[in-house]
């Protein structure tokens, strides 16, 4: 799966790891939906850093459709208010759904 993290660049991640990008997206929406700034920052960069750590960057010549878009690092918390809300950005993986 492609992963895109707005205004840094894609990452290609193994379809595996979907589960745990839920559960990251998951804690940035409960840290959200508690009004807990902290926590939303540290949560957002937890999943940031699973991206980029777990991921394989794309070249910039090599553009392809992203599955998820992930805002820019330096988001705001009102801005994070706007972005992540009901299931967030990562839905739960297809199996999970069934």
């Amino acid at each position: 799966m492609i992963v895109r993290i707005f205004s840094e660049g894609q990452y290609r991640l193994d379809e595996a790891h979907h589960h745990e990008l839920d559960a990251l997206d998951d804690a940035v929406v409960a840290r959200v939906d508690a009004g807990d700034e902290g926590g939303f920052r540290a949560a957002y960069d937890a999943l940031l850093a699973f991206v980029r750590e777990h991921g394989a960057a794309l070249s910039d010549d090599e553009l392809e459709a992203s599955d998820f878009i992930l805002p820019p690092a330096d988001l705001s918390f009102a801005e994070a208010g706007e972005e992540f809300s009901g299931e967030g950005l990562i839905p739960d993986p297809p199996a999970a759904r069934a």
